[in-house]
């Protein structure tokens, strides 16, 4: 990771490398969205060939392979939604920035490579990576022929979750539906910091064998968008799941999955439910902070 980060800086020219580099403690690394907006680091607009392969080296370096290709297809998504929208806010597909903080190498550094619909962050500190906040969005959520979907960048997140409420007992449904209508985005929102949300739903332990394996099943499509060697050992019997709105498909909806260390939530309310929102954070520990934390121990 830290070689590609370098290789990076070094394929910059000196105005784009000064809009790539900051230091570590600079608040920006805390700053972050998954808007059309403004934002730190180099835009791949602009950049040179290799320069732009670093770019997507790096990225590949957190993500396992297919969550590197949902990555690439949200981008070019904007190509889709600046048609639908008739060019008048100029989405491009090359408006993603690529910022480094601190030296990349050292024992304490972090990069970011972020646009609208994806944000991912990874901090490095005494040779340890975690990557959080995660966010990916799509906008269209689907793109049709007819009633199949020729492109769909986060079909399963969808899918296994509707699957896993719809299984449920009366009772257990009852509480796992925490809202007859669902919010309008990830409660989380783009707050530097992640707190634990209430209700928590229904525990996997309460849950039938083959219901807890869907619910498995659908955590783990959420860190197997880590490289293999970050995404750790999660037991479904340790995590909640709580869903709001209707469970019919085509209705908006949201729900989250939270467990020890780990917060998921999954949001498709906005444009006649057309517009899907994810993240998984880490409540406490999100930017590296139980990283940083733990590193300073080992020094003291």
């Amino acid at each position: 990771m830290a070689q590609i980060a370098t290789r990076f800086l070094d394929r910059l020219t000196p105005e784009q490398r000064q809009a790539a580099a900051y230091e570590f403690g600079d608040p920006l690394r805390r700053r972050w969205t998954y808007v059309p907006a403004p934002r730190p680091g180099a835009s791949l607009l602009g950049l040179s060939r290799e320069a732009r392969k670093a770019a997507h080296r790096l990225l590949a370096t957190a993500l396992s392979r297919h969550a590197f290709a949902q990555v690439v297809t949200i981008m070019a998504m904007e190509e889709v939604l600046d048609l639908d929208e008739g060019g008048r806010r100029g989405r491009h597909s090359d408006d993603y920035h690529v910022a480094i903080f601190g030296t990349p190498g050292t024992e304490a550094w972090s990069w970011r490579f972020e646009g609208h619909h994806v944000s991912v962050t990874a901090t490095v500190a005494g040779g340890r990576v975690e990557v959080a906040p995660l966010f990916l969005g799509a906008h269209p959520a689907a793109v049709r022929y007819g009633e199949t979907a020729v492109v769909r960048p986060l079909p399963l997140e969808e899918e296994m979750a509707r699957a896993l409420v719809a299984d449920l007992s009366p009772a257990l449904r009852a509480r796992a539906v925490v809202a007859d209508v669902a919010p309008p985005d990830i409660l989380t929102g783009t707050s530097a910091v992640a707190a634990e949300l209430e209700p928590r739903g229904v525990w996997g332990g309460e849950l039938a064998s083959a219901q807890r394996d869907l619910l498995g099943g659908l955590l783990g499509v959420y860190l197997d968008r880590l490289a293999p060697s970050l995404r750790g050992a999660h037991d479904p019997a340790a995590f909640s799941f709580a869903w709001a709105g209707p469970v019919a498909a085509g209705a908006g909806h949201y729900y989250r999955i939270q467990g020890p260390g780990l917060l998921v939530e999954y949001d498709n309310t906005q444009d006649a439910a057309d517009h899907a929102h994810t993240v998984i954070r880490r409540p406490g520990a999100d930017f590296g902070a139980g990283l940083l934390a733990a590193h300073l121990a080992d020094e003291a």
